[in-house]
């Protein structure tokens, strides 16, 4: 059984790989523009549930607005206002 330090390590060490993903994320919509999600996964060269994840903590945060593109849904950063 895991003890609670090493369950909160790994929870903080997740947390902290899904905020540097929703980092590189930012970036590359921020340089490339809107794309879809399957391009997007490509771009940023991490596993898809892991993208999923920071793409979902974005969202969350209001940072991502979702086009629909014919059979692609198209990702693209939220204009601040």
């Amino acid at each position: 059984m895991a003890t609670a330090t090493s369950t909160d390590s790994a929870t903080f060490e997740s947390i902290s790989r899904i905020g540097e993903t929703a980092g590189a994320i930012w970036a590359t919509l921020q340089a490339d523009g809107p794309m879809s999600l399957s391009r997007l996964v490509k771009q940023i060269g991490l596993p898809r549930d892991q993208v999923m994840q920071a793409i979902g903590w974005l969202a969350r945060e209001d940072k991502l607005a979702f086009e629909d593109n014919g059979r692609n849904k198209l990702v693209c950063l939220r204009e601040e206002t």
